[in-house]
């Protein structure tokens, strides 16, 4: 793979690297607005299983973007950082998933284990398969890098604007206007009125 194979792909990386550096930068902003808006506090494992991976997802496209924009000697030389990358990724998304199952702060319903738990571990799959054939099949392999890379940035989004709207509907609502907010059970919002924080998704940064 010649370093012009990469250099024909470099206002992608630009557009995707610098969206997924300012996203970064939002996931704080509302972080800081939950924390004035709401009540929870202290939801630890919640937060670790569904606000965390959000800025870890937009930290991994934000990386691998810098790699492929490096000046390699060598294009080849940036299989390995992209196949660890999608190997570390792996292996976080493996940890997220049993946070989610050990916390009880929140229940996670079917759209938020595909957001949470299934599609990310796809994205990272598709980076370290990518980056080991990087080296010898570099058209096809640089497609399914930029694919996974828009699928981490598409997932953080998802998952920040599914907190927002969360908040918004199901915490800020007065208590008679929570019975079904945002497609979350009635009996999560029960919960959340009787003292209990259900923290979900969108609770979380």
């Amino acid at each position: 793979m010649t370093v012009s194979t990469l250099e024909s792909w470099a206002n992608f990386y630009v557009i995707v690297g610098s969206s997924a550096a300012a996203l970064t930068g939002l996931q704080f902003v509302v972080l800081t607005l939950i924390a004035q808006a709401t009540r929870l506090r202290g939801q630890k494992d919640s937060l670790a299983a569904f606000g965390s991976p959000n800025v870890v997802h937009f930290c991994a496209a934000l990386l691998v973007a810098s790699i492929l924009s490096a000046p390699w000697a060598a294009a080849r030389q940036a299989s390995l950082p992209v196949a660890a990358c999608g190997l570390a990724g792996v292996v976080y998304c493996a940890i997220v998933a049993k946070r989610a199952m050990r916390q009880q702060g929140y229940q996670p319903v079917l759209e938020d284990w595909i957001w949470h738990t299934i599609l990310p571990p796809l994205a990272y799959l598709a980076l370290l398969a990518a980056g080991i054939t990087l080296a010898w099949r570099p058209g096809g392999s640089l497609f399914v890098i930029a694919a996974a890379e828009l699928l981490l940035v598409f997932i953080g989004i998802h998952n920040a604007w599914d907190t927002v709207t969360y908040i918004t509907i199901q915490e800020l609502s007065p208590p008679g206007e929570r019975a079904t907010a945002g497609g979350r059970p009635a009996s999560r919002v029960d919960q959340a009125s009787e003292g209990s924080p259900a923290p979900g998704p969108a609770s979380q940064p």
